[in-house]
């Protein structure tokens, strides 16, 4: 027999018609906002950001990378996809930054693993058993530090000793008003449920009963913004992406996805507003992809790629990279972009920054297995 402890604990799944299964968030006392987008399935850096100036560029991807002869010039080196039209602009306004030939510390090619690498912030997979932006939020001012996960389950990134209340979404219809209340009286009486429910309740109001494709990306952005937007907003938010796998057909898949990303943080600066000048987003993938094309027009499981800091926070404008560059004897394994840069000493970096928090500090605690230093280059405004 189903209880109603566990109806509610669980996620209340019934009592919401918010079909966004992929977004989590945690509540914070600071004015700071973090979005933390993955990517999974391992985003091709060198198709999103292009390194038109390298040499071996135009030879090694031929007739490949063909939608970049209308992407934005970053530089005399860099060129982006133009399907991030928005994110152009907001480089343009330096509020984004770019960080090329980065990645964990993981250099196999399975995506549960990297994923899994990616999110604990371990030094190989499943070696520990919570996550790194869980364990962020033991080093934000006291305050309400609870995490509210909007999908069927918590992503990884956001497990581990931290409470965290999963939001389920519905595929049913919509509960009417008169049911709510009746549920909210029937827990009046149970203080840790009626809490439970008020806090629900009221993630529902502030969504402002807006719906949600999980393809969709403006309407997720729009949707992660009337939570994180205001005083009683959420602090905290993590958004999974899919589709990133490009075996074939990568030309068009790879714009589509790009578009839904573009979107997501269009609309997450539309709709945060004012708040959108103290917000930070990390976009990052699991791995790379492979230098050269396949013969199915996609590419393979690589190892660097590209990660993405926008917001309003961020001192933007620029790119950092040190590139190893893309002749055969550069390449990883003859294969693969070389890793040059960190991800997690970059996550380090940007947060301690973000927060104001000793990045020594940052670094040991979400990244407690790794041997470097935050990254200590001015990222944040």
């Amino acid at each position: 027999m189903v209880s109603r402890r566990f109806f509610l604990t669980t996620g209340g799944a019934a009592m919401t018609a918010l079909a966004m299964p992929r977004m989590a968030f945690a509540r914070a006392n600071t004015s700071r906002r973090f979005v933390f987008i993955i990517q999974r399935g391992a985003a091709d850096g060198l198709s999103i950001l292009g390194p038109t100036g390298d040499p071996v560029h135009a030879s090694l991807r031929e007739g490949f990378d063909q939608g970049l002869q209308n992407g934005t010039k970053l530089g005399s080196f860099f060129t982006l996809h133009p399907a991030l039209a928005e994110t152009a602009k907001m480089y343009a306004a330096n509020q984004a930054l770019f960080v090329h030939a980065v990645a964990s510390p993981y250099r196999d090619r399975s995506h549960f693993d990297g994923q899994n690498v990616l999110e604990t912030g371990g030094s190989s997979a499943y070696q520990l058993k919570d996550g790194w932006l869980n364990r962020l939020l033991a080093l934000l001012p006291a305050g309400d530090s609870r995490a509210l996960a909007l999908s069927d389950t918590v992503p990884m990134a956001l497990r581990g000793s931290n409470q965290v209340s999963s939001y389920a979404p519905s595929k049913l219809a919509g509960p009417s008003d008169d049911l709510l209340q009746r549920v909210a009286s029937l827990y009046e009486s149970d203080q840790q449920l009626h809490a439970l429910w008020n806090e629900a309740v009221a993630t529902r109001t502030m969504a402002g009963g807006v719906e949600a494709d999980g393809q969709n990306g403006a309407a997720m952005g729009n949707v992660a913004a009337k939570l994180l937007a205001g005083d009683n907003g959420a602090r905290i938010a993590m958004i999974e992406t899919n589709g990133w796998d490009t075996h074939s057909g990568q030309q068009g898949r790879l714009a589509a996805q790009l578009r839904n990303l573009d979107g997501i943080v269009g609309a997450l600066k539309t709709g945060l507003g004012t708040d959108w000048a103290n917000t930070l987003v990390i976009v990052a993938t699991e791995f790379g992809r492979t230098a050269r094309p396949n013969g199915t027009g996609g590419t393979d499981h690589g190892e660097a790629s590209l990660a993405m800091l926008l917001g309003g926070a961020v001192a933007g404008g620029k790119v950092i990279a040190d590139w190893p560059g893309l002749s055969t004897a550069a390449l990883y394994e003859g294969r693969d972009l070389k890793p040059t840069t960190d991800l997690d000493a970059l996550i380090a970096g940007a947060l301690a920054q973000h927060y104001g928090v000793e990045p020594s500090r940052v670094m040991s605690k979400l990244f407690p297995e790794s041997r470097g230093t935050a990254f200590a280059k001015p990222l944040i405004a």
